[in-house]
């Protein structure tokens, strides 16, 4: 199973990273077409997608699991990141499949094949490895403290960010996603607060199932305790 699972996340890999390179490719192209040459603002604007951060984390994690595989190592620290990633990934799932899948977001044209790569078949993935993959470690609930603490810092920064940036395109200041835009929210800054406790409760009712499940011995076939010092 092992090795099932190996070559598994060497193909998940290599598709998530094409999809987040085909994109960023297909970007450029739209963007010098259509005039945009301010491609620094144009990346960073790409780069602070939550999807777009999400999925280059799951390579991160993956490849590192593949490593860590082979030299037959299985951190704590590793599987606190591992869960995290994994609830970032679902959430984007989720978030996207209800909220975002008819809307164009402002990142160039879309890649259609990339897109659903990145928002469907890689948090599948992630989602299934976490299920399944062999050597999964017993987590604590403290631990659900790292998971949502990174998307609490991303949350901030792109409220900060949003009202210090000026898009041409849209004639007005850079949101990620229209939910988190006060100026064009039909209430403001009231709808964007909706917004964000809503999907903090999503990626906390994720990591709290995520968390759940490494405690239970589904989809488990090794001894699952933990070789090295704890998170």
């Amino acid at each position: 199973m092992s090795a099932a699972f190996l070559l598994l996340r060497v193909l998940a890999v290599l598709a998530i990273g094409a999809a987040v390179v085909g994109q960023i490719i297909t970007s450029l192209r739209y963007w010098a077409d259509t005039g945009l040459t301010d491609t620094a603002f144009r990346l960073t604007n790409f780069f602070s997608f939550f999807t777009i951060e999400s999925n280059v984390a799951s390579i991160v994690v993956l490849t590192m699991a593949i490593g860590l595989t082979l030299l037959r190592r299985r951190p704590e620290w590793f599987e606190v990141l591992r869960a995290a990633v994994t609830t970032y990934m679902v959430t984007t799932g989720i978030v996207y499949n209800m909220l975002l899948r008819d809307i164009e977001l402002p990142q160039g044209a879309t890649l259609a094949w990339s897109n659903e790569i990145l928002h469907v078949w890689g948090p599948l993935y992630l989602l299934i490895d976490w299920l399944f993959a062999p050597g999964r470690l017993r987590l604590e609930w403290k631990h659900l403290l790292w998971v949502i603490g990174f998307p609490l810092v991303w949350a901030v920064y792109t409220l900060i960010r949003g009202p210090l940036t000026y898009d041409p395109v849209v004639d007005g200041p850079f949101y990620p996603y229209p939910f988190l835009n006060p100026v064009t929210s039909a209430n403001g800054y009231v709808s964007v607060a909706f917004y964000v406790i809503l999907i903090a409760a999503v990626i906390g009712l994720v990591g709290a199932g995520i968390i759940r499940i490494s405690r239970t011995r589904f989809g488990q076939t090794t001894d699952a305790r933990p070789v090295t010092a704890t998170v």
